[in-house]
């Protein structure tokens, strides 16, 4: 019998048996034979001096099923054997990947709230599962250390300390080494920064440019910077070791610092850039069925984004360890960026044509407002 017609499938009469065969119903034609005697041949070739120790019992029944009943001793031999192996029977992968799963996420000088429990219990859980697998599977939390939430608190600390010496442009000596806050105080400083910012412009502009000023390598801000880093870093390591998620890679958005003219020389290699004081890339594709809008990668003053960053992490990632999959764990909302991120990242030859790169989206915690928690609101 031609082995199309030798499938097994589970049974739709599991009181019955576990498993049945139909084939007989489709070789009836083929064989010219009535169905039931094609499978009481098969039953004869499973049964008697023959009996395969799979199966307890073999019947044919009209019009031409074939039940299959399997051997409790089977069941229980292959059970022992999966409860006495480490991986409980899972065998290696064909193919190995190195895998780096992004979560956490977190923004240094800001509190974890319940809302990043879902990424970090997520993350933990994917990073776990790829490594049981067999994969080489690398986590990175990938803190936001480099955006306009630094600016803010580096303005909120001139307001509150102008005596500090990162503020005094004659200043020319060392730095001091312990913080000019504590992590209860910083955390209060980013929510009082940030409401200020919405009814301030002029702070809010201020803020602006101390993150410009920081990302171009400013020292006095950059000495700042380390000091939120220190203080910052080592509570959310005591915080998600108490969750026991833990991350290979404590990478943020500023180690991607200094890939990032080799990631847009690229781009303009590519030629995939235009606008002059501004770069913009279209990653639309004609058979997309809703608009998908150009990434913009650098805004007109210089200043990276969010895409920027992420893209070149891309590339860092690329040259540290040649990922044959990324699995990025954010909350839903982040879901047309990393589209726009994958398809810079392709178009560009960041990555391989095979290379996959998966968003892996879950929803918000809300409020009693029906909205996010956010930090720079307070509150959580």
């Amino acid at each position: 019998m031609k082995k199309k017609f030798a499938k097994v499938v589970l049974s739709n009469r599991p009181d019955l048996c576990e498993y049945q065969c139909n084939g007989a119903m489709a070789a009836a034609k083929a064989y010219k034979k009535k169905p039931i005697d094609i499978a009481n041949a098969v039953v004869e070739q499973l049964t008697g001096e023959h009996a395969n120790p799979v199966f307890s019992e073999v019947v044919a029944v009209m019009p031409g099923f074939i039940n299959l009943k399997l051997s409790e001793g089977f069941l229980a031999d292959y059970m022992n054997g999966m409860a006495a192996d480490e991986k409980l029977g899972l065998g290696e992968p064909e193919k190995k990947e190195t895998i780096i799963v992004d979560f956490g996420g977190a923004n240094v000088a800001k509190p974890l709230h319940v809302g990043h429990l879902r990424s970090a219990v997520i993350g933990e859980s994917v990073k776990r599962m790829g490594r049981f697998l067999g994969h080489n599977v690398i986590g990175d939390v990938h803190l936001g250390d480099w955006g306009l939430q630094m600016g803010l608190i580096i303005e909120e600390l001139r307001d509150r300390k102008p005596e500090l010496p990162y503020f005094d442009e004659n200043y020319t000596g060392e730095y001091p080494a312990e913080a000019p806050f504590t992590i209860s105080e910083l955390e209060e400083i980013y929510p009082a920064a940030s409401g200020k910012s919405k009814v301030d412009e002029a702070f809010k502009e201020r803020a602006h440019q101390a993150t410009l000023k920081l990302q171009k390598g400013y020292p006095p801000f950059r000495a700042i910077w380390k000091h939120i880093m220190n203080v910052s870093v080592a509570d959310l390591k005591k915080n998600y070791s108490n969750l026991n998620v833990d991350f290979d890679l404590w990478k943020g958005e500023s180690d991607a610092e200094p890939y990032i003219q080799k990631m847009i020389d690229t781009l303009e290699a590519q030629g995939l850039v235009h606008e002059a004081r501004r770069l913009v890339v279209d990653v639309a594709e004609e058979s997309d069925t809703k608009e998908i809008p150009p990434c913009l990668i650098r805004k007109s003053d210089g200043a990276s984004l969010y895409a920027t960053s992420d893209l070149a992490t891309i590339v860092e990632r690329e040259e540290d360890f040649k990922p044959d999959r990324y699995i990025y764990v954010v909350d839903k909302r982040q879901a047309m960026h990393f589209e726009q991120v994958f398809r810079v990242a392709k178009k560009a030859g960041i990555v391989k044509p095979e290379t996959q790169m998966v968003f892996l989206g879950f929803g918000t915690m809300n409020g009693k407002d029906g909205k996010p928690f956010k930090t720079r609101e307070g509150g959580v």
